[in-house]
């Protein structure tokens, strides 16, 4: 192959009869010739270079955010794993005359509750789901519980509707609140979200007994589901699908209560 400073040399090549004249300009020209050759395959790795550089080093985040460090603490209301939280409701003369709901921060624990005219209390684990989980210990901080010395009673007085005691316990700190009525929003929603959650617990009790010993019940029991799924009643829905998924197959449950629970599932998972 022959290189393009040669075809340069080649093409310019000066006769032996030319003038002294016409010699140095052809020499110049060659020369540029040469140089040009040699110098632009420099300049092309250079830029090449330049090109790789520029593609190959990453990239810059302008205006990027520094990492925040968690805050954790009572001090800024927020829920330690280590804290166990409690829910308590008493009416003697109610169909559930008492209630005690106790878990941890990670929402594992029990309930315990009595009904009118037994005396041996009924206690079974529970589990809180993810959402449940969030809108409570979201309300226990909102309350700032431990750190806070606030009254919940309202000047109006309900005993006839119950007495609803909140604990929490954090290591050797503890505080319980006692009322009967407030006008405290987040005491209020975090009463109310225990109650779904001890509804829903004792609801799925009694179904777990009708089909153990009393599966005529079982229609009825699906009836207040459905009641109780409409007028948002339940703490998580979702959590009854395996249980609904085993009524429909339930072959010792009358067919009634089987296809109720079918259409319990598609309202659920719409």
């Amino acid at each position: 192959m022959i290189h393009t400073r040669d075809r340069v040399i080649r093409k310019f090549v000066i006769p032996e009869r030319c003038s002294p004249r016409r010699v140095l300009p052809a020499a110049l020209v060659i020369l540029g010739a040469a140089i040009f050759s040699f110098a632009a395959p420099a300049s092309f790795a250079l830029q090449e270079n330049r090109k790789q550089a520029t593609e190959t080093a990453p990239a810059t985040k302008r205006n990027a955010r520094p990492e925040q460090p968690t805050l954790t603490g009572t001090a800024t209301g927020s829920v330690e794993s280590d804290a166990r939280f409690f829910y308590e409701f008493t009416q003697p003369q109610f169909i559930i005359r008492h209630i005690l709901i106790e878990h941890d921060a990670a929402g594992h624990g029990k309930i315990t509750f009595e009904k009118l005219g037994e005396d041996t209390p009924v206690v079974e684990p529970i589990e809180l789901s993810p959402p449940a989980l969030a809108k409570i210990s979201g309300l226990w901080q909102a309350l700032r519980f431990l750190d806070s010395d606030t009254n919940y009673q309202s000047s109006q007085q309900f005993p006839h509707l119950g007495t609803m005691r909140l604990k929490m316990e954090q290591g050797t700190r503890q505080r319980v609140a006692e009322f009967n009525w407030t006008h405290n929003d987040n005491a209020a929603a975090l009463i109310a979200e225990y109650r779904r959650v001890a509804d829903q617990a004792i609801l799925i009790f009694d179904i777990s007994v009708a089909r153990e010993n009393q599966p005529l019940n079982s229609p009825k029991l699906m009836e207040q589901l459905e009641s109780m799924l409409k007028r948002g009643g339940l703490s998580d829905p979702h959590q009854l699908v395996p249980l609904l998924n085993e009524i429909t197959t339930d072959e010792h449950l009358p067919l009634i209560a089987r296809n109720h629970a079918k259409r319990l599932l598609k309202q659920i998972e719409k």
